[in-house]
């Protein structure tokens, strides 16, 4: 790239053909999120896994890859991978040696990288740095606490040293059970960032939930000790400015020459720097505001300017090193013109790492969520810190020239000495078929299962993508292909666009129920219809009706993908339709258990953010930290911001309200934390909190507490769905339909069976349940004067919590009311952002961002002749033999009674201490074999996946699987104990 001539880009016009790319990595649909990947569109690429050659289980890949680093010396370059990384050898156990992380090396002398070792790291979050001397290596431990030091052998090979790992102190002050060492409720520490001074004499690391950086120095060569520790919150170094937010989740951390370390601030926005001339008394001499959330950093060669890649702005931030100022903002998403008028100004890139050329003249940044590097032109060609070098004397015009495709988000990019060879990580990899049904938390459930490792974050896999730097000519066809594989141009047919249009007239009300967890295979695959696998279904139309009904009566939706791994960034996506990159980065460390904290349904380290004052945390929660510089303020680190930078007001509710609509919430982003506690201070589970006016629901968004029900009670098993419909029913007979509603019945999650209430307490129980509430709402709106111009949308978080054999992310979405096609099957590829783009199109708000603006919207549920339509929910046969529920008789009239497949006592007893307190934190080691195994018997899996289109072979498949349904016409008999079903 040696012109200067601005470049100017035609749109690239493609229709893009949703399906399974041809080449192995070369070019691959994503289904959830409908864009492509082409990271062989460069030059001379290649595209290699990161397969660490472990004996046991040669076919390994590692996934999550996080960032790399080149040496001094410019001949090896390291790739750290910072994720969930379990690797399982029977249905209940890791196996310890190869459930790690890892560091993997490759000889990059001659280029093109290869591999030469993978080192075994137990812990790390995003921490690598080489050693000036470039003999030595510094990986941080994340949740270990502690700085992991490798050294190169005469061999060549690298060996942790035998004065490793240092430990940086904050476990050790942990004080159970709500203090584990890390500030926040009950979360850990995580060392995070690490850098070193030029004379290699000082260690920097950030304590990414302890709000503060260890300054190690050496008390002997190669023996590292925390020289001292900077809590960089204002309230910390100066009692005067207590409860003032600053320095929270630091992360990344680079130092100018020896005595200034530059720490980004991810929640507060803002640069820490701090001087560390002396290493034991490191002060923090100011505070650089940026406009988006600081990730990875960058010094230009002679270290006159740092560049910051910044989230929720796609932007790299600009900071004189001289002056400490913010000197400029770099927009990075795309080149002027490549994107559309009304797409140009919407974010949602997660901009997450930046690279300098040797020389200064070219940047190099990553967007994670577009799967692209940005190129940048920072200088005009001549002499690095001469006239026009950006940093030096001549004017700043740094500007996107290219964008360059990569593989599925990308991570972190690094640069060969030379300037002329390109490294890029990325995290993801397309998953396809999930038959194992393996869970959250790292269990699979089945030894077939484990030995295949088939749970959804063990399918996604890292890649390291490598390719000789583009010229300028090759750059313009690869922005052209970045384009294309991000529907850039994606534009409405005429048809599509006026159904929308007429379906903005005619729908004033849209009802959003978001549940927990399913996929296809598992509640419709025995449909008559559709593209589904009996022999993988659990629930099927015997446990959940309505849905069956939903699926046969409106629109059965056979080839919908949910664009979440999991909850962590399922409920982000399904409510902004954008998960940030500290999302997308925290959740395969959480789900691992390898530290940090459920931070995407507004609670941040489990403490509620919502409320702005101490005072008010501590009403709402006893548990809360009782110090006013633990978080203080509302800032949700997880919360996207609006279209025109509202910060942090990026979801559907905030979209609705600006455009002047009506909002009622009932269950969405509510702290849980006093459910199922000892009362007090526990929030009673009782079945009519508002006949006692007993508040169940503390917000935690504060946008969305004005429109709250309070006696909506949140995600908790131990209470039905039944009762969660009784108090929406009472809500909206009292007050009417919002234009928005947001409706939450999380019981088809299931769990805790041994304190469940009226006696809805076992798998089939909790699905039942959570079905006939559904069935009600749909039933309810149908004999309403809002029948005409309502619309029921239901989809799940994410679909982890089954097997599939079309792909992991495949999942159950309904949609209900006026003008939907009716006894229609549907298999045009829809996604989570595709529901979430249809509501925004039919209630007429503005798009949030990039991700739902290039959704593709589900117009071929509609047909705008269908006005006539009406729902009768019926309950499961399961339901009506348990008279606790308190059914009307009548609907349970003619229906033949039903049992589960094992009493309550049963299912207490094989997830005796299972945690079902929070979505996603049950103990996974072994609730999905026991599902399995309770729910289906001897039956086995698959043993292969097949990804084959069943729609036409319906008739034999269902005849074998109703051959196999247990018998539910007699009651179990392990035991006539009753388990917790005590009644109300």
């Amino acid at each position: 790239m040696k012109s200067s001539h601005k470049t100017k880009y035609v749109l690239l016009l493609a229709v893009l053909v949703f399906g399974w790319g041809s080449l192995c990595y070369g070019q691959q649909v994503i289904p959830n999120t409908g864009q492509q990947i082409t990271p062989l569109a460069p030059n001379n690429a290649a595209f290699v896994p990161l397969n660490p050659g472990l004996g046991d289980n040669p076919e390994y890949v590692a996934g999550q890859a996080a960032t790399s680093v080149v040496s001094p010396d410019g001949k090896t370059l390291l790739v750290l991978i910072s994720g969930y990384n379990l690797v399982k050898t029977s249905a209940d156990v890791n196996n310890p040696t190869d459930s790690t992380q890892w560091v993997f090396v490759y000889d990059i002398s001659q280029y093109r990288p290869v591999q030469t070792q993978a080192i075994s790291v137990p812990n790390t979050y995003y921490g690598i740095v080489f050693d000036p001397s470039g003999t030595t290596f510094y990986v941080s431990g994340g949740v270990n606490d502690s700085v992991h030091i490798f050294v190169r052998g005469a061999s060549g090979k690298w060996a942790e040293s035998a004065t490793s790992p240092v430990a940086l102190g904050h476990l050790a002050k942990a004080v159970p059970p709500l203090n584990l060492g890390g500030v926040g409720l009950e979360v850990k520490p995580q060392a995070a960032g690490i850098a070193i001074s030029a004379d290699g004499a000082k260690l920097v690391v950030t304590n990414y939930y302890n709000d503060s950086i260890s300054v190690l120095t050496q008390s002997s060569p190669g023996t590292w000790v925390v020289a001292s520790e900077l809590d960089l919150r204002p309230g910390k170094e100066n009692p005067a400015n207590s409860g003032v937010p600053g320095g929270e989740y630091p992360f990344g951390v680079v130092v100018q020459g020896s005595n200034t370390a530059y720490v980004s601030s991810i929640r507060d926005r803002e640069i820490d720097v701090v001087d560390i001339t002396n290493p034991l008394v490191p002060t923090l001499t100011t505070r650089i505001s940026l406009p988006g959330e600081p990730n990875k950093m960058a010094l230009n060669p002679i270290q006159s300017t740092l560049y910051v890649a910044q989230d929720e702005t796609d932007s790299v931030g600009v900071i004189n090193t001289t002056s400490n100022t913010l000197v400029g903002n770099i927009p990075v998403g795309a080149p002027h013109g490549l994107l559309s008028r009304g797409l140009a100004n919407l974010k949602g890139n997660d901009t997450n790492g930046v690279a300098v050329s040797p020389d200064g003249r070219w940047l190099y940044a990553t967007n994670g969520a577009m799967n692209d590097v940005a190129v940048v032109q920072l200088a005009e060609p001549g002499p690095v810190g001469g006239p026009g070098s950006f940093g030096g004397p001549g004017p700043f015009n740094g500007q996107v020239i290219g964008l360059i495709p990569t593989g599925w988000y990308p991570n972190s990019v690094s640069v060969s000495n030379d300037g002329k060879y390109l490294y890029v990580v990325s995290d993801k990899t397309p998953t396809g078929p999930n038959p194992g049904y393996c869970h959250v938390g790292n269990t699979p459930t089945s030894v077939a299962c484990g030995a295949s490792n088939q749970y959804d974050l063990q399918l996604i896999k890292a890649g390291l993508q490598s390719f000789p730097t583009p010229m300028l000519g090759e750059l313009a066809s690869l922005t052209q292909q970045v384009a294309a594989n991000n529907n850039f141009s994606r534009q409405l047919s005429d048809e599509d666009a006026d159904k929308l249009e007429f379906l903005q007239r005619h729908i004033h009300h849209i009802i959003y129920i978001i549940k927990e967890n399913r996929t296809y295979d598992q509640i419709l695959g025995d449909l008559a219809e559709g593209n589904g696998d009996p022999s993988l279904t659990e629930f099927g139309s015997d446990v959940t009706p309505n849905f069956h009904n939903l699926a046969s009566q409106f629109v059965d939706l056979d080839n919908f993908y949910d664009t979440s791994e999991v909850s962590m960034d399922g409920w982000p996506w399904s409510t902004s339709a954008h998960a940030l990159d500290v999302v997308e980065r925290q959740t395969s460390v959480e789900y691992a258990g390898r530290g940090l904290s459920y931070d995407s349904e507004g609670t941040n380290r489990n403490v509620n953010v919502g409320y702005p004052t101490l005072a008010a945390r501590l009403a709402a929660n006893p548990y809360s930290p009782d110090d006013p510089d633990v978080l203080p303020g509302t800032t949700n680190t997880a919360a996207p911001d609006g279209p025109e930078g509202e910060q942090g007001a990026g979801f559907l509710w905030d979209a609705a309200l600006r455009a002047g609509l009506t909002v009622r919430n009932y269950g969405f982003f509510l702290d849980q934390a006093l459910y199922n506690q000892p009362v007090p201070p526990g929030i009673p589970e009782i079945e009519n909190p508002f006949a006692t006016k007993t508040v169940v629901a503390y917000v935690a968004s504060p946008s969305l507490r004005p429109y709250t029900d309070v006696y909506f009670r949140g995600f908790d098993m131990t209470i039905p769905d039944y009762w969660r419909f009784e108090e929406w029913q009472r809500d909206f007979n009292a007050n009417g339909l919002a234009n928005l509603t947001l409706l939450r019945l999380p019981h088809d999650h299931t769990g805790n069976y041994s304190i469940a209430l009226a006696g809805i307490n076992t798998p089939e129980l909790d699905e039942a349940d959570n079905d006939y509430a559904v069935g009600l709402v749909v039933q309810t709106i149908a004999n309403s004067p809002y029948a005409n111009d309502t619309l029921i949308f239901s989809i799940e978080d994410d679909a982890q919590d089954g097997g599939d054999h079309v792909d992991a992310h495949r999942s159950i979405a309904f949609i209900a009311g006026p003008y939907v096609k009716q006894g229609a099957l549907v298999s045009t590829p829809y996604n989570t952002l595709s529901m979430f783009r249809t509501i925004e199109d039919i209630l007429g708000t503005e798009h949030q961002n990039l991700n739902d603006a290039l959704a593709m919207p589900m117009a071929d549920v509609f047909d705008r002749r269908q006005r006539e339509w009406s729902f009768n929910a019926t309950p499961s046969g399961l339901l009506c033999a348990d008279a606790l529920l308190d059914i009307p008789p009548a609907a349970c009239s003619g229906l033949a009674f039903l049992y589960p497949t094992h009493t309550a006592a049963y299912w207490a007893n094989v997830t005796k201490g299972m945690d079902f307190s929070v979505e996603d934190h049950v103990d996974g080691r072994r609730f999905n074999h026991i599902l399995w195994q309770g729910l289906k018997g001897s039956q086995p899996y698959p043993e292969t996946p097949s990804g084959l289109d069943l729609r036409a072979n319906r008739k034999e498949l269902l005849k074998r699987y109703r051959a196999n349904l247990p018998l539910r016409t007699v009651p179990p008999v392990e035991s006539s104990m009753p388990v917790g079903g005590g009644g109300k």
